[in-house]
């Protein structure tokens, strides 16, 4: 088997114009024992590894199928759109048999052609009638998925306003079905499912998969193996993935589709309950903003909001009976539309349950900006364990899985037992064909780049450890220095907006006689269109926050230092991350250690790794935040991150970034 694969790996890298590295041949083998041998494997592989060969060929030359989940779109188009097109006729040739691969996402990616062709327009529908001005949006989409061999996709569609695409698609829970609807045989997402399933690759994304495994619902086609991608992230977006939110929109929605299709006395019990649940939220979002002291975790469902979210669940649940016990209506349309009806009136009611019946393995909060109130898991490594990590192998890969060297953290929260872990469930006895969460492989597998040699790590001991106002004045003098030697040719990444929004204030000024163009995120931006300005004009400089921390690629001379405001700890009113410190506290272990110093480590990985993107990057990371050398846990952050040459010697990073900046300028860049 591993001659097999690496001869397919040498093929496939010659397809591509590459060239062969060690760390990507190991990690390859690696894969391929763990396919072959059925145990899992953690895999922390550095930037220009190429690890997407690294697991795409092995699981290619298995022959078995392999779902392979990514965190980000960015990456998902990159194996579909790039890798996979690239690497198949060259294995194809080695291997002897055609390789097909296929990507899969939930149903609300995929345009409804019967919600599309409704003669009546529901409530997502008829927001288009009040605003005139989505018309032509809604016009060209139409136009497009009348268009024969398009895929339905969202991320194929034409670029069209969010309200125009909720108007023409379904959740998964609003669906009617294959089976049952007038449109099954043309529906996009029955489609795009159908070629999943008999391909040798599938790719989807982390949410999708997080949905199926806690729900333990099959939404995803089988598989013999499970590669998670960006794996740093998966515990976060299952998290997020299994999140229950309660707002006014989403019960009114629930009960204008009832009243609509269903009138009568259920339905109009609804809307008057949804009307009282609208008062009662307001009122309690202006009670929290008038005294911020009510903002974040709560305990417990508010009093005053408790009655009415008991109105709701009762007369949501009256409705969701009514539409199951009527078996008259055969009509697809009709048809269609109470399954809409009975999805979105069904998840008002589950969440309105769960709300009222918190358990004390749950975390609820209130966020007063959208009037939304939230319950989450606190954690989910014991559902990933039970219904993930004992079905099938699962390779787990990212640049950074490691934390101050070690990988105990992220497996812990991913739920593979380390370490002679004494939880409860590490003792679980595995029916034949199970496998056993702690038969675990982790390997390093290193980086291609001289980091000592292509970067330093500038940590200066002089500016004040960070308030909670932003940076000071000092970290702020000291970033505009190191521009202006820079000439440029910065990405400044900030753990807040209000550190984002204070740099751009400062900068404008004291940069303001310098030809330095200053791109600065605001709340809702592209990150793909920020990015794309910042690389194209070398002297810019690009501010912005943590959605800028990860997955941003840039080589080259537009990014020769990146700078970071403050070590990104969760902040102390973070709600998940607090309730897991404190939970923790409680266990007598330390919430600082187990919960806010992994993830800021991870993170500070994450962001330093934005410097060396490719063998000929040269640059400087500078962290100003004293913390890290001043602290004890400074030395775990330091191990967590690229092997930089350090130094807290201004002037000689300010030199090292003028020559740099020379050099450039000399070729022309």
């Amino acid at each position: 088997m591993l001659e097999k694969m690496r001869k397919a790996l040498d093929a496939a890298v010659d397809a591509i114009g590459g060239q062969p590295r060690e760390g990507q041949i190991a990690m390859a083998e690696a894969v391929a024992n763990a396919l072959s041998d059925r145990h899992h494997l953690l895999v922390q592989a550095g930037t220009g590894t190429g690890k997407s060969l690294a697991y795409l060929v092995p699981a290619l030359v298995h022959g078995k199928k392999v779902l392979v989940a990514t965190a980000t779109l960015a990456l998902q188009r990159q194996l579909v759109e790039r890798d996979l097109p690239r690497i198949k006729g060259a294995l194809e040739k080695e291997l002897g048999r055609e390789l097909t691969f296929a990507v899969y996402k939930g149903v609300g990616n995929y345009l409804c052609l019967q919600k599309m062709n409704s003669a009546e327009a529901d409530p997502d529908g008829e927001v288009l009638l009040e605003i005139g001005t989505l018309e032509k949006d809604a016009k060209r989409l139409r136009a497009w998925a009348e268009t024969p061999g398009v895929s339905g996709d969202r991320d194929d569609a034409p670029d069209v306003d969010r309200r125009v695409w909720y108007a023409n698609s379904v959740s998964g829970r609003e669906c009617l079905g294959k089976d049952d609807c007038a449109y099954g045989s043309q529906c996009f997402a029955v489609n795009a499912k159908a070629k999943a399933q008999t391909a040798d690759v599938v790719v989807t994304n982390h949410t999708l998969l997080a949905i199926e495994i806690v729900d333990s619902h099959p939404i995803l086609p089988e598989r013999d193996a499970v590669i998670l991608d960006e794996a740093h992230e998966f515990m976060d977006r299952t998290t997020q993935a299994v999140t229950e939110e309660l707002t006014v929109a989403r019960v009114e929605r629930a009960a204008k589709m009832a009243k609509k299709h269903l009138p009568g006395k259920a339905s109009d019990a609804f809307a008057k309950a949804a009307d009282n649940f609208a008062d009662a939220l307001n009122d309690f979002a202006t009670d929290v903003r008038n005294d911020p002291t009510k903002a974040g975790r709560l305990p417990e469902l508010p009093a005053q909001l408790e009655a009415p979210i008991r109105k709701v669940k009762e007369a949501s649940a009256a409705v969701v009976a009514l539409i199951n016990a009527d078996s008259d209506v055969i009509d697809p349309d009709s048809m269609a539309e109470r399954a809409r009806v009975k999805g979105a009136t069904n998840e008002v009611q589950q969440t309105a349950t769960k709300m009222l019946k918190p358990s004390r393995h749950q975390v609820m909060w209130f966020e007063p900006t959208f009037s939304t109130l939230y319950l989450a898991p606190l954690s989910v490594s014991q559902v990933l364990r039970a219904n993930l990590l004992t079905d099938t192998p699962v390779i787990a890969t990212s640049a950074t899985l490691s934390v101050g060297k070690s990988f105990d953290a992220i497996a812990k929260s991913i739920g593979f037992v380390v370490g002679g872990s004494d939880d409860e469930d590490s003792e679980d006895e595995f029916e034949a064909g199970e496998i056993d969460p702690a038969n675990v492989q982790m390997l390093d597998v290193g980086s291609p780049f001289d980091f000592a040699k292509q970067g330093a790590l500038y940590l200066p001991k002089h500016i004040p450890e960070p308030g909670r106002d932003g940076p000071s004045k000092e970290a702020l003098t000291e970033l505009a220095e190191l521009i202006d030697a820079a000439g440029g040719r910065t990405l400044a990444l900030f753990s807040s907006w209000r550190g984002v929004e204070m740099a751009d204030e400062y900068l404008r000024k004291v940069l303001a006689e310098l030809e330095i163009p200053i791109i600065t995120q605001k709340r809702g931006d592209s990150v793909g269109t920020l990015v794309e300005r910042f690389a194209k004009d070398p002297k810019s400089i690009l501010l912005g926050t943590i959605s800028l921390w990860q997955g941003i690629d840039v080589p080259g001379p537009s990014c020769t230092l990146v700078a970071i405001d403050r070590i990104p700890f969760p902040r102390p009113d973070e709600p998940v991350m607090s309730a897991r410190a404190a939970e923790a506290d409680a266990a007598g272990g330390s919430g600082f250690m187990q919960v806010s110093l992994p993830r800021a480590a991870l993170l500070l990985a994450q962001g330093t790794g934005r410097l060396i993107r490719s063998v000929d990057d040269r640059g400087v990371v500078a962290i100003l935040d004293s913390r890290i050398v001043t602290k004890r846990y400074g030395s775990v952050l330091l191990n967590s991150m690229p092997p930089f040459w350090r130094t807290s010697d201004g002037a000689v990073i300010r030199d090292s970034l003028k020559r740099l900046n020379k050099d450039y300028l000399e070729a022309g860049q």
